[in-house]
């Protein structure tokens, strides 16, 4: 569907600061909803009372988490601050959703094996990584070839949370599948090559700069999609990577399977990366960095997860 002239002019200054295309649609669609709540006004007659005025409803009266406020907040901000040259103030009076203090669900490892289990063989090499790595789904559909290092047993990821690069753990027991998965691959890629393709899809702009590297084999993805597509912004056709969608179907079947009651979602298995490593002895400072954290309190949360239990601490009905 066309955006309207100014919604493109935005687009266009996301695409310079190569932000994702999944970043620039949420932007896009928070500035629209924006713009109608202000009865189809222009942003640059409106300011930090009318701001103000869209978060307070998206808290008081359409009851939003804290996370999704402030997704619309950074959207907002984006806009004055790149195309109107302008920094908001927000108002004293403005209602902001508050953010719950949760304990991240976790896995113990019987359970998470006992889920992996579930899962036809692609899916189960998926998921492994993201327990035996400390992956975050999107880090893992986006691994290529060339980021799984076998002599090293590390697996680089590029360009995580934050635009942060990292390098985690290769787990011994995944190198035989993976070496499976990646003659997969290679066979896609052979067979694309010979139907005139062969084009994997690269970072907004990489394509033009390094020609080659679009067909190179250690550029494909490590999970490929079924079918080719067209680049969304620089218009070729190639095969991007498998849709997240796909994780999630299959993730909600197993768990069912397995007859586990707990809430599993894809990350419930970095959190469990994080929570076995921890209770196994691993130092905090070597888990903080094998899952990327800026900072060390975002890693602490998983010493509460333990904190209890690996203190020996006991209910009062075991005494």
């Amino acid at each position: 569907m066309a955006q309207s002239p100014f919604l493109e002019s935005i687009r266009k200054i996301m695409r310079t600061k190569h932000y994702s295309i999944q970043t620039e649609k949420t932007y896009l669609l928070w500035i629209k909803r924006f713009i109608l709540f202000n009865q189809k006004r222009h942003p640059k007659d409106l300011g930090d009372q009318e701001v103000t005025a869209f978060l307070t409803h998206l808290a008081v009266d359409r009851h939003v988490t804290s996370s999704t406020q402030n997704l619309a907040l950074c959207s907002i901000v984006f806009m004055y601050k790149h195309v109107f040259e302008r920094e908001l103030t927000l108002l004293p009076d403005t209602v902001r959703a508050r953010a719950p203090k949760r304990v991240p669900t976790v896995l113990s490892h019987d359970e998470a094996m006992q889920i992996i289990s579930q899962m036809s063989e692609k899916y189960r090499l998926m998921f492994s990584l993201l327990y035996g790595c400390g992956l975050r789904k999107a880090e893992l559909l986006k691994l290529r070839i060339k980021d799984i290092d076998f002599a090293a047993k590390s697996v680089f990821v590029f360009c995580g949370k934050g635009g942060k690069d990292r390098v985690t753990l290769l787990p011994n027991n995944l190198i035989a599948s993976l070496k499976d998965q990646i003659d997969v691959v290679r066979q896609v890629h052979q067979k694309d090559i010979a139907e005139g393709g062969g084009e994997t899809s690269l970072p907004t702009g990489l394509a033009r700069k390094y020609p080659y590297a679009i067909k190179e084999f250690k550029w494909q993805y490590l999970f490929p999609s079924t079918n080719r597509c067209q680049h969304p912004v620089d218009g070729y056709y190639c095969r991007h990577h498998l849709h997240w969608t796909a994780l999630t179907k299959v993730l909600r079947r197993a768990v069912k399977a397995s007859g586990i009651t707990k809430h599993v979602t894809a990350h419930t298995f970095r959190h469990s990366f994080a929570t076995q490593l921890l209770l196994s002895g691993a130092d905090i400072r070597t888990v903080q960095e094998l899952l990327g954290h800026n900072d060390l309190r975002t890693t602490q949360i998983y010493t509460h997860v333990i904190g209890q239990h690996s203190s020996g601490t006991t209910s009062p009905l075991d005494r």
